[in-house]
Order: structure tokens, then sequence, then C-alpha cells
């Protein structure tokens, strides 16, 4: 069983900021497995399938960034799910904009969604996919993440969905 739970802010006027790039993958990975992500628990929007016969959730939480652990750790107390089965997709300002990551484990770093994650789960051992986000230093952290992405920086942010879905996959199906 895995939990593949995308962070971002829910409401119209989070769409299309750079702090949403989880809910972005997460609904795409829907679309590739022909689900929608329409049911609701836990403080989050999820659906169940499967993928390569294992279970797979795809969580938004709807607790906004910083409360993201309340949500995962409602689905992994409610469905014994091992934090080394949870993948968390998300954005990174310390990343640039067009590349993304994958790590195993480790802190929350800068990220108080994940930071939040951790300290929820009291576990630094879930996977992240992580998406440059870049860094605009000339405004405030906060505005920055939540400001829209214009079009320059969208082409190029969504250039790097692809093998950020490919790094979740890889995933799935795998015997640990």
């Amino acid at each position: 069983m895995k939990l593949i739970v995308g962070l971002g802010n829910p409401g119209k006027e989070y769409v299309n900021t750079y702090h949403n790039l989880g809910f972005e993958v997460v609904d795409l990975l829907a679309k590739k497995f022909g689900v929608s992500i329409n049911k609701s628990k836990g403080n989050a929007l999820y659906c169940q399938t499967k993928y390569k016969d294992e279970i797979v959730f795809l969580v938004k939480p709807l607790t906004y960034m910083n409360l993201s652990g309340q949500a995962v750790k409602y689905f992994v107390d409610f469905y014994k799910i091992n934090p080394e089965d949870v993948i968390v997709v998300c954005d990174d300002i310390d990343l640039p904009k067009g590349t993304t990551r994958y790590r195993e484990k480790g802190s929350g770093g800068t990220h108080n969604g994940l930071k939040n994650i951790v300290h929820q789960l009291k576990s630094e051992n879930f996977k992240r996919v992580k998406i440059g986000a870049g860094n605009d230093k000339t405004i405030d952290l906060k505005d920055y993440v939540l400001s829209k992405i214009d079009d320059e920086s969208k082409t190029l942010i969504s250039s790097c969905y692809q093998e950020a879905i490919e790094k979740v996959l890889m995933n799935i199906g795998k015997n640990e």
C-alpha cells in the first residue's frame, strides 16, 4: 500500500502558485490512472486506485501547507501505512525551476509542509519528490511561494512534471 501526497493549499486563489506544485503532480497522476480525487476524509481530498497490483492512495491535504502532516498522519494511522510507503510531492525553493529531486528520507529542511509531516509522523523516513520552484529573493518568501506562476516559468516547471511522476511510479510495486 502506498500513500502519495501532493502538497498545496486548497482554494481557487492558490491555483497556479508555486506552493501548489505537489497538487499539480498528484492531479496528473490521477489522470494517468483514470481516477478522480473526489472523496473527502481526514481533512483531505483523496482517491484509492491500484497500480502494479498495489493499492495506492492519492491525497491532497485540505489543511493548508503548514499543517499538511495532520492529513498525512490520519491516512497513515487509519490505513496502517508505514512511513516508508509514503511519497510526498512538493515544491522546493532551493531547487532551480524545471528540476526535480528525489530523496528516500531526510529532514523537512526549509519546507514547512515537510517539517509538519516529519513532526506528525515522528519520522523522517518517508520519500519525497521535490519540484524546483526557484526563489525570487527580491520579495518575501511567503509572497513568492503564494504568487501566480508566469507563463515562462510555468513552461519550465511543467517540463519536469513527467520526471516527477516517474520518480513516484518507481516506488510503486517494488518490494522493499
